[in-house]
């Protein structure tokens, strides 16, 4: 069980990381590499890599972007196979509603209770 959390700490670390050396070492915007692991996720779920990953890395993987990812590709393949194009469409958005939603509520919360500030 102890293997699991080092694991997990070593690959969302990886990812952290990756991350950081592109922020870093090139001209590439924060959004642009956030796009990036998004993709990467869809991709690895459509070739069918993801699962293995995730199973080995457990929240390493699943928590960054890339989780996303691939939640959304997960859906939109189920999604596809059960009702067709429609199903592509809204599967995706099926499987990470509740994720979106957590996200609104907790960026609604903290921005009750922080002050902000204006960039100088």
């Amino acid at each position: 069980m102890f293997l699991d959390y080092v694991w997990v700490f070593i690959v969302g670390g990886a990812v952290c990381l990756i991350g950081q050396v592109l922020i870093n070492l090139t001209k590439m915007s924060a959004a642009r590499i956030l796009v990036i692991f998004l993709l990467l996720g869809v991709l690895l779920e459509a070739i069918g890599v993801f699962e293995p990953i995730k199973e080995f890395a457990k929240a390493g993987v699943t928590i960054p972007i890339i989780g996303f990812g691939g939640n959304l590709a997960k859906g939109a393949i189920e999604g596809a196979e059960s009702r067709g194009l429609i199903g592509a469409v809204t599967g995706g958005l099926q499987t990470a509603a509740a994720g979106v939603a957590g996200a609104i509520f907790v960026g609604f919360v903290v921005a009750v209770f922080a002050k902000s500030k204006t960039k100088k």
